[in-house]
């Protein structure tokens, strides 16, 4: 199986499967001399676990990180940093009696006819506990930014339809920071749950939103014209599973809008040449413009459901697909899918602004 990595200077590799013995991340390219805090790599991985609260999958797992080469005396050494997490609440026993059916949503059946095997248990490669590697990849690449005031944040914006994506960013992004949903206000926190809560009740599942922003940019980032900066983020974002849609600055809002009210103009402020408005999501051309970089992505109703499901087994014959008793799913998938986000959009920020230091000569 190919294409398990992600970046060109700044890269990482995930391996492992869902109900493996572990699951772990190879992150390469980042600069030896950087001071890599563990706990607040440990810090942006708890904040994706499983079972941190009523709303998300119960599976205990505590995502320990574990780094095991390319960190000495707490400061990067320039060789790969190998970080492996555990895997050490999983239940593949309760999925042995699904092994012969084709699993409604989920990725078994492509998988089957791409490599003519399939890792049932919980999802296999295909599972959102890859993500997980993904963090760990991003919480390095945050540390690798923080120096140069590059942040990144991200909120759950809708759900089940409901949405609140119109809240200003530092209003939203501090209670989000605070929120168990990764909500963006309090009235949106418990509108949400509402929503959880009916469909979890009935045995169901909803899709919903990620609203990110990235502060502190700087302007020149993004390479054209096939390493344009929002066609990385594009690349890196619908690359998380379940994820469907991905939208840039105003996204698909542009469509319907004239040249007039949709171009951002420039203005001149202390010296210094900006755009005058940002409609353009920060990125002009494939390059950032300096200003905020912002956009959504959508992510599917949770695959696996309470509900009995009509499907096939692997002969062919009709089949009713029921969950099999105390399994354990997210009703929404995008809530863990928050942190997610902001480790892909970090791990191409730091990936465009390593590739950037040798865009032209000191001076030029």
């Amino acid at each position: 199986m190919g294409s398990n990595s992600f970046g060109k200077i700044f890269t990482f590799s995930t391996w492992g499967e869902s109900h493996g013995k572990a699951i772990g991340v190879v992150v390469d390219g980042c600069p030896a001399g950087l001071p890599l805090d563990e706990s607040l790599l440990q810090r942006d991985l708890d904040r994706r676990a499983p079972g941190s609260s009523p709303q998300v999958t119960p599976r205990a797992e505590k995502d320990k990180a574990s780094i095991c080469s390319g960190v000495f005396g707490g400061v990067t050494t320039g060789s790969p940093i190998s970080i492996i997490i555990e895997n050490t609440d999983a239940d593949s026993a309760a999925y042995e009696g699904l092994a012969g059916l084709l699993r409604p949503g989920h990725a078994n059946y492509t998988y089957l006819e791409k490599y003519g095997i399939f890792d049932h248990r919980g999802g296999g490669r295909a599972s959102a506990r890859e993500t997980v590697g993904r963090v760990a990849a991003g919480a390095v690449a945050r540390q690798l930014l923080a120096g140069s005031g590059v942040s990144a944040g991200a909120f759950l914006s809708a759900v089940g339809g409901c949405s609140f994506s119109d809240l200003p960013w530092d209003e939203a992004l501090p209670f989000a920071a605070r929120s168990r949903i990764f909500a963006p206000s309090a009235g949106a926190e418990a509108a949400f749950l509402r929503i959880l809560e009916e469909a979890r009740r009935e045995g169901d599942s909803v899709g919903g939103l990620v609203s990110f922003v990235l502060g502190g940019v700087p302007s020149g980032l993004g390479d054209p014209v096939y390493a344009k900066l929002g066609a990385m983020l594009g690349s890196a974002i619908l690359s998380i599973p379940a994820c469907k849609g991905f939208e840039l600055g105003e996204g698909f809002a542009v469509a319907s809008l004239r040249g007039s009210a949709c171009n951002d103009g420039f203005e001149c402020s202390d010296g210094k040449i900006r755009p005058s408005g940002n409609r353009a999501g920060g990125i002009l051309g494939g390059i950032s413009t300096g200003l905020p970089i912002y956009g959504r992505a959508a992510f599917k109703p949770t695959s696996s459901i309470s509900r009995p499901q009509r499907t096939l087994d692997l002969q062919g014959r009709e089949a009713e697909f029921n969950l099999p008793p105390g399994s354990r799913h997210d009703v929404c998938v995008a809530v863990r899918a928050v942190p997610v986000v902001e480790a892909m959009c970090l791990i191409v920020l730091a990936d465009a602004w390593l590739r950037n230091r040798s865009a032209r000569l000191e001076g030029e």
